[in-house]
């Protein structure tokens, strides 16, 4: 008898375990369930995890997940950790990676419209430069993309460039002539040295310190955060306000990525890129105003030119490279915008 019923308390203790068990697994079963049900895109670009644009990425990040109540995540790969800016658009473009952000020269290449937003001396001000981009102009240049598989979601603020000098300042475009000015390799960038008199000489950004301590140049272009984070500051101490160029950084997706998506899951991509926009454009001005500061420490000085000198001299670019009535109609909607 005894030892039946011991027999029984042993079958009721494997009974309760076994039950305890079933509902662990059931538990993780959920719990799998729960994360498959996740929607991950991938997000890659090629700036590191200090940058505004990276902040601004990580918002985008934050927005997706709360709008859709974690039904929707992205994965983010910093550092160009997935390759450079347009070999992750290609990657766009083929559906492995989702999304990425490049910047409106490097997007040119694949969809020709963006070319308008890099005109020298085309924005008035940072008021008008997002007047342009978060209207009807902006949404139309961030659908032309569909054709090439890469629908823009949003712009991202990159600065201005301005001239940054060794030798001596730049208050009027003559102060640049002889002067070897670093560019990046667009045709713009090179014309637009060139209409001011000075040489322009392409070279890789990693180049460029060396550059200019050995003086095979004498300055080059840039936003105030690259100006210090490249250290470039330490060899020349002059830079000249004339923001030449507002050229934006573009959130993209890949269509193929986009395609996947039901319609509720798009306006939540959609709103929360939006809405890392306005985040992102906080970051900038942080970094910019921080920028500024460790600059003037460092003895830099600064100089805000007549813009309408430097205006004047590329004018010409305009009919140089848009001949096409579309694209010059483009560019006297954005000169004729508030």
């Amino acid at each position: 008898m005894r030892k039946n019923i011991l027999v029984l308390k042993k079958s009721k203790c494997q009974q309760r375990i076994c039950e305890i068990l079933s509902v662990i697994f059931l538990f993780l079963v959920i719990a799998c369930k729960k994360e498959t049900d996740v929607k991950v895109l991938t997000f890659a670009h090629n700036l590191p995890t200090s940058h505004p644009v990276h902040k601004g990425v990580e918002a985008f990040k934050e927005h997706l997940e709360s709008l859709s109540e974690g039904k929707m995540s992205i994965d983010i790969y910093a550092n160009g950790n997935l390759g450079t800016e347009r070999e992750v658009l290609e990657l766009l473009q083929i559906g492995s990676v989702s999304m990425t952000k490049v910047s409106a020269s490097a997007i040119s290449n694949f969809v020709p419209e963006y070319l308008v937003l890099g005109i020298p001396y085309l924005f008035r001000d940072k008021e008008h430069f997002f007047n342009v981009l978060e209207g009807k102009i902006g949404e139309e240049l961030l659908e032309k993309g569909t054709t090439s598989w890469l629908r823009g979601l949003c712009f991202y603020d990159a600065g201005s460039r301005s001239f940054y000098t060794k030798k001596k300042p730049v208050k009027e475009p003559k102060d640049l002539e002889g002067m070897k000015i670093r560019v990046m390799g667009d045709k713009i960038s090179v014309s637009l040295v060139q209409s001011l008199g000075a040489a322009p000489t392409p070279m890789a950004f990693g180049e460029l310190y060396t550059a200019l301590q050995q003086g095979v140049v004498d300055g080059a272009e840039n936003n105030a955060p690259s100006f210090v984070t490249s250290m470039h500051f330490e060899v020349c101490k002059y830079y000249c306000l004339d923001e030449h160029n507002y050229l934006p950084d573009v959130v993209v997706i890949g269509t193929k990525s986009l395609e996947k998506l039901t319609l509720q899951e798009k306006k939540w991509v959609f709103e929360a890129a939006k809405l890392s926009a306005q985040k992102q454009k906080i970051f900038w001005q942080e970094a910019e105003i921080q920028s500024v500061e460790i600059l003037k420490k460092s003895g830099v000085e600064f100089f805000t030119p007549n813009k309408d000198l430097f205006r004047v001299k590329t004018e010409v670019l305009k009919t140089e490279f848009f001949k096409d009535e579309k694209r010059l109609k483009m560019i006297e909607e954005i000169e004729q915008l508030k």
